[in-house]
């Protein structure tokens, strides 16, 4: 229901986060499997060529819609990379400890230290 989808936009720095915007150049849906986001790259270009920095998402965005197949490549690396999760097999018992318990040392506890008094104060 409330997915997240968001508008590439070009803005003035001077202006709010979700203020004024000069220019929609694109979208991107996050939650989309592969090709998640649309961009106008010939404004892209036309507003950075004027002075425009994207942001790093933004950033990356571009170079993912400019060259695809290192995307894929890069996503399908990941993919590889994490392990599959493994049948759970039944866990071999830990070996008991062969080591006696050494018995408890007999010792007296120290004598509390004497704390000299406070001088009483004079009234």
């Amino acid at each position: 229901m409330n997915r997240p989808y968001f508008k590439v936009v070009v803005t003035d720095s001077r202006s709010p986060r979700d203020g004024k915007f000069i220019e929609i150049v694109g979208t991107y849906d996050p939650k989309k499997a592969g090709q998640n986001s649309t961009l106008k790259l010939d404004r892209i270009e036309h507003w950075i060529s004027k002075g425009a920095q994207p942001s790093d998402t933004v950033r990356s965005l571009i170079k993912k819609t400019k060259n695809p197949e290192a995307a894929a490549k890069k996503a399908a690396a990941k993919a590889a990379k994490k392990p599959a999760p493994a049948p759970k097999a039944e866990a071999a018992p830990a070996p008991a400890e062969t080591v006696p318990a050494a018995a408890p040392a007999e010792t007296t506890p120290p004598p509390p230290a004497e704390t000299p008094a406070p001088p009483a104060e004079a009234k």
